[in-house]
């Protein structure tokens, strides 16, 4: 194919030479003006016409970032968990100041355990792995945090318990005065002068001597008795906990009333079968005869006592 053109100046018919070559150099150039436009609006409209040349570098950056980061969360996670373990190692020395037993590590396990269902997310193998492996910490470590909140709720519930059960017990001496250590059990009757059982501990001291309750309770019995301790109080201090005052001069409860620990409920004397003032004190515990003298605590303060209830008021 050959172009002609007419000359004016030979007034003949030339031949057009470099058409072909000018023509292909035309068509490039313009070709090549459009595809920068076209690429520059794709980018711009962010990849409407859907090359993707630009986009498909941005994902893999990003795709690379998100990852270290699952990786990085990862580690965060195992760190916790690890974290968690020694929470339970404190906890289990909570629930063992609270009276409770340790969680031991079967128990554990089983708290904690699960299915690891492995889930196809729909990515690569090694990302799926990942996502599948930070799931499975994430369900290890709600578990244990449940496992954790159950125990803790428990020390903190028989914690409670007991201090309320502590305020009851017959944890004081009831008056000041001198006792024989050995003197619960088996032993010569003064009066009858025979062997027999002594139920409780006999404190000696001048009549008039304050008696004090030995733990927080209800007066289930006060005054006369015709069981030769005199005038008597029995304390019904709850959680299978009862005491027993016996000799009194002076009752200064009734039945039926409520007192606290160090609350004054009589006055030591010699009433019943006695040889000389004392108080006779029993303590039962679900009805078993107790050793008194392992709930004495020698050095309380019976002032600081009245103060404390004083204040209590």
């Amino acid at each position: 194919m050959k172009l002609y053109y007419f000359s004016a100046r030979t007034l003949t018919f030339a031949e057009a030479r470099w058409f072909k070559t000018k023509l292909t150099t035309l068509a490039v150039l313009l070709g090549m003006i459009l595809l920068a436009v076209l690429f520059e609006t794709n980018q711009a409209l962010d990849d409407a016409v859907g090359l993707g040349i630009y986009r498909n570098s941005a994902l893999r950056a990003e795709n690379v970032l998100l990852r270290n980061q699952v990786k990085m969360i990862a580690s965060r996670l195992e760190s916790l968990q690890k974290t968690l373990l020694a929470l339970n190692e404190q906890g289990n020395e909570l629930r063992l100041f609270a009276d409770l037993p340790r969680i031991d590590e079967d128990t554990r396990r089983a708290g904690v355990g699960g299915t690891d269902e492995r889930i196809d997310f729909g990515a690569s193998p090694t990302v799926n792995d990942l996502l599948n492996g930070l799931r499975a910490t994430v369900d290890r470590a709600e578990r244990e945090l449940r496992l954790q909140q159950v125990s803790y709720g428990e020390a903190m519930g028989a914690y409670k318990e007991n201090t309320v059960k502590f305020t009851h017990l017959p944890a004081i001496k009831p008056m000041e005065g001198y006792y024989r250590m050995h003197g619960f059990g088996m032993r010569k009757h003064p009066i009858f002068n025979v062997m027999r059982p002594h139920e409780g501990i006999d404190i000696a001291n001048d009549s008039g001597t304050p008696i004090y309750a030995t733990g927080n309770g209800t007066v289930s019995a006060a005054g006369r008795t015709r069981a030769g301790y005199g005038n008597m109080v029995i304390l019904n201090h709850g959680y299978g906990y009862t005491t027993l005052y016996g000799h009194m001069s002076k009752v200064l409860v009734r039945s039926g009333q409520t007192v606290k620990r160090g609350e004054l409920i009589g006055r030591c004397g010699n009433t019943g079968i006695s040889t000389n003032p004392h108080l006779h004190y029993e303590v039962r515990l679900n009805g078993v005869l107790q050793n008194p003298v392992d709930f004495f605590f020698d050095d309380v303060d019976y002032q600081k006592i009245k103060q404390q209830l004083a204040l209590n008021e």
